[in-house]
């Protein structure tokens, strides 16, 4: 099988939320083909995919629940060989993502965080239910650029601001890139509690992160 053909067929297992299928091409491949070249070109058609179709209501959540589910079984395979050429994967940026105090969907901020990996970034995933003061330590500890925030109730959003106001209050808040994103947030929220940067879809979110991180290197 050409590797055209495999990552085409990656892809499609992964829409369709076939773990057993998506392993048994990502073993296929692993064998002749780069692991970064397997998530980028296989992997990451499809869960943008999804992500985008769940964000226009196209497909639901049982259908994220189960492409979720085989992107993680893939990447059990894949991480260790990531982690074999890290040396030579440029990083983007380093990101701490977390859904807000009190809320504890996680679907969203876990398709953020795979495809901010995907992108380059180096996540670090505090949960659910994360207090200001947990992303704030995270960011300190892990020398983080952005801190992405989500939150998918409107009881929730108001903890995305707590994230800002805590930063502000630490003297801390041009240190970071402010992200949020999640169900009921908007871009008129974002801009109101004033956050750097708002994703509507998961994908939008890694676009917006890359964009910022190159405003922040001066580029």
């Amino acid at each position: 099988m050409e590797n055209k053909e495999l990552f085409e067929k990656m892809t499609e297992a992964l829409v369709e939320g076939d773990s057993e299928e998506l392993v048994r091409l990502v073993e296929q491949a692993i064998e002749k083909v780069g692991p970064l070249e397997i998530v980028e070109k296989g992997m990451t058609p499809g869960m943008t995919d999804v992500g985008n179709k769940f964000g226009e209501g196209e497909v639901y959540l049982p259908e994220l629940l189960m492409a979720a589910e085989a992107w993680e079984e893939a990447m059990k395979i894949l991480k260790p060989k990531l982690l074999e050429v890290g040396a030579s994967i440029k990083k983007t940026g380093t990101v701490v993502v977390g859904t807000v105090q009190t809320d504890i969907h996680e679907i969203g901020k876990n398709i953020l965080a795979n495809l901010l990996t995907t992108a380059g970034f180096d996540v670090h995933d505090v949960g659910c239910d994360v207090p200001a003061t947990k992303f704030l330590a995270k960011a300190e500890e892990v020398e983080a650029d952005i801190i992405a925030a989500s939150a998918i109730m409107s009881t929730t959003i108001p903890y995305q601001k707590d994230v800002i106001d805590l930063l502000k209050s630490k003297g801390l808040r041009d240190k970071y890139i402010v992200l949020v994103g999640g169900g009921v947030v908007t871009q008129e929220w974002a801009d109101k509690i004033g956050a750097d940067g708002y994703g509507d879809l998961a994908s939008d979110g890694v676009e917006t992160a890359k964009q910022l991180m190159l405003k922040k290197k001066g580029a």
